[in-house]
């Protein structure tokens, strides 16, 4: 092409000719077909001649507006790539093809390369580049195919240097003959520092993981030893600073009279199209994530949505109240755990949300978990989640309440009502922050902070072995105690003032007030239900309102009992019985029942309709107490025939 004198003249001597990719040489202004290499009649079924009589448009006629809009951005930009494009075969069918495009200025005419791939096949051309002359033996023989290619770069380093691909060759040997400047560009190395050189050595001696690539494995080289074209995708290439590059390239065999010489390679750098699948991989990855997480989150939350609560509305001005306001500012901005105690209601959750609304974790959410309402059966599954198929009834996977709480605060309220056998597991996620899913091998990690909140003396379950002392200290390294309304009274005024005004709202209601008779009244009774109770009876004043005034039904002095003698309570607390000494008697009652019925738990006759309890509830105390009814197969008490028949 370099030695054309008119724009017409055939490429025949082109190094195009001897790759097995099909390039088209078009001229965009006349809307002209001006050559093409063999390849490309392979690939559309036209002859050569045919082909230069041909126009642009005609050529590619299925999409004119992207072929204009292409062939323009390549005129301003130098170069292009496409995958919108579709030919025209000879035989009438569409090909549909990948076009990359680079400037071939002519006599200061601009011309186009077209680097033309069968988007349906996606294979290298079948055709062979002829060399010159081989020599098959001696110093001669490698000098006669080395000037092969030197002439072959010599007669189109114009078009060599117009391609956006590298192109580089190699001999038999597995040195290099030539290499292109968009190859210099792209590997960092001078075609004289390469020229001569195993080039695998220097930019393919290693897999995309690092691994060791043998020369005798690579698929460049078995080009010139199969006489295959090998494309691939899926490689790296080594620039001279070390870095590697994804690229794909095509390796094809060159013949010498149907001797195999040497390959040409091409090449692409597809970094930019990696990135571009990784971002929208990653993208589209976190969005599904983030999908699901909200999905399940909105599950757990739905309910808390419908209750109200006072993020940091903890109403008071007595001492225990500033000293709660203190606490919860000092341990707020930490991560550390938290224990709320105190009588029930008074407001440890209110409590635990002020500490999480004050946290960095504000933005995730606040999981609350009622540890008295969850089944024994299903804690893990409740805490940690379960795979589809865990067991009877996982009809899907579900994620658990760590898991969901990630990156927020998970509320244990009612702590101390987990079973003893279950407070291992929640005990190794709180020293690990890691976990399974039930039925699932996987390890997860969390980042989670802890809330506990009880209204049971820990330390006296501890003494009966009803709770575990490492739990125990895990939950408890920031204690708060949340002081009941009879130790603050004077805050009963403005709480009574706050939940009115709620109430209020709630009801719809206005031109309602407290009196001070009102006050007094509610100054003068200990409020043993604390402020739920207190919140109560305010809304059902509000909802016997008459004529604007609150109607309280407090407990009055007529309704208290007398006082017990001193000798009758201490008598009486001889006889009360503490929750280990109730558990114990529990025991022992299963066990003779069990006795009684030979082991027989269900059905007619057994454990459970002796005891008048549902025999799946009896199965998870039995469990709970860790009672073996197998054991008392051989004690049945009395007839043994109702046994024998069921």
């Amino acid at each position: 092409m370099t030695k054309s004198t008119s724009i017409d003249e055939p490429i025949q001597h082109s190094v195009l000719r001897y790759v097995q990719e099909s390039f088209l040489l078009i001229d965009p202004v006349r809307n002209r077909v001006i050559d093409a290499n063999a390849a490309v009649t392979a690939l559309l079924g036209y002859e050569l001649d045919t082909l230069r009589k041909l126009t642009v448009t005609r050529l590619f006629p299925y999409e004119l507006p992207a072929l204009i809009t292409f062939t323009e951005s390549v005129l301003a930009q130098g170069s292009g790539w496409t995958n919108e494009l579709s030919c025209k075969h000879e035989d009438g069918h569409a090909v549909k093809v990948e076009v990359s495009a680079s400037i071939y200025e002519m006599r200061k005419q601009p011309l186009i390369i077209l680097q033309l791939r069968d988007k349906e096949k996606i294979r290298s051309l079948q055709e062979h580049a002829d060399a010159n002359d081989y020599v098959r033996r001696g110093i001669s023989e490698w000098k006669r195919i080395e000037r092969i290619f030197q002439d072959i770069e010599h007669e189109n380093q114009l078009i060599l240097r117009a391609v956006g691909e590298g192109i580089y060759g190699v001999n038999a040997d597995g040195k290099t003959t030539f290499v292109n400047p968009a190859a210099e560009r792209m590997l960092g190395w001078a075609a004289d520092e390469l020229v001569g050189k195993d080039i695998h050595g220097m930019i393919h001696y290693s897999h995309t993981d690092g691994s060791d690539y043998p020369s005798h494995e690579c698929p460049i080289y078995a080009a010139f030893h199969d006489g295959e074209v090998h494309r691939v995708d899926d490689e790296v290439f080594w620039r001279k600073n070390g870095s590697a590059f994804p690229v794909e390239y095509t390796s094809t065999p060159i013949r010498d009279h149907g001797q195999l010489v040497g390959a040409v390679v091409v090449f692409r750098d597809i970094s930019e199209r990696k990135q571009a699948e990784q971002q929208l991989h990653a993208a589209y990855h976190e969005v599904e994530e983030l999908k699901h997480r909200l999905e399940l989150e909105n599950a757990y939350l739905i309910e808390e949505i419908r209750t109200e609560h006072n993020y940091k509305e903890i109403v008071g001005n007595s001492l225990a109240v500033q000293r709660l306001i203190h606490q919860i500012k000092l341990v707020a901005p930490t991560n550390a755990n938290v224990l709320i105690t105190g009588e029930s209601g008074t407001g440890k959750e209110l409590i635990a949300r002020a500490i999480h609304e004050s946290s960095e974790r504000q933005a995730r959410p606040l999981i609350r978990v009622n540890c008295a309402a969850i089944p024994h059966d299903l804690f893990e599954s409740e805490f940690f989640g379960h795979i589809k198929g865990a067991f009877t009834g996982a009809l899907s996977d579900r994620v658990g309440r760590f898991e969901l709480a990630d990156g927020g605060t998970l509320f244990l309220d009612e702590v101390g009502e987990i079973p003893l056998d279950l407070q291992s597991k929640l005990l190794r996620v709180l020293q690990e922050n890691q976990f399974e899913r039930v039925g699932d091998n996987q390890t997860r990690k969390v980042d989670v902070r802890i809330i506990a909140a009880t209204n049971r003396d820990l330390l006296n379950e501890i003494k009966h072995n009803q709770f575990r002392q490492d739990l125990y200290f895990r939950l408890n390294v920031f204690p708060i105690e949340s002081a009941p309304l009879r130790d603050r009274m004077e805050d009963v005024p403005l709480l009574a003032s706050h939940l009115l005004k709620r109430s209020l709202q709630k009801i719809n209601k206005t031109d309602i007030r407290l009196t001070k008779a009102d006050m007094e009244r509610l100054m003068q009774y200990d409020w043993p239900g604390n402020i739920r109770e207190l919140e109560n009876v305010i809304e059902r004043a509000v909802i016997l309102a008459n004529n604007g005034r609150l109607v309280f039904e407090l407990p009055t002095a007529d309704s208290v009992p007398e006082a017990i003698p001193k000798e009758q309570i201490q008598n009486e607390r001889l006889a009360i019985r503490t929750y280990h000494d109730l558990a114990n008697e529990e025991r022992n009652n299963i066990i003779a029942a069990l006795k009684s019925t030979g082991g027989k738990v269900f059905g007619v006759d057994g454990a459970a309709e002796l005891l008048e309890i549902r025999p799946t509830t009896l199965a998870s105390k039995i469990k709970r107490l860790r009672i073996k009814p197998a054991e008392f197969k051989n004690e049945l008490i009395g007839s043994e025939s109702s046994y024998e028949q069921h």
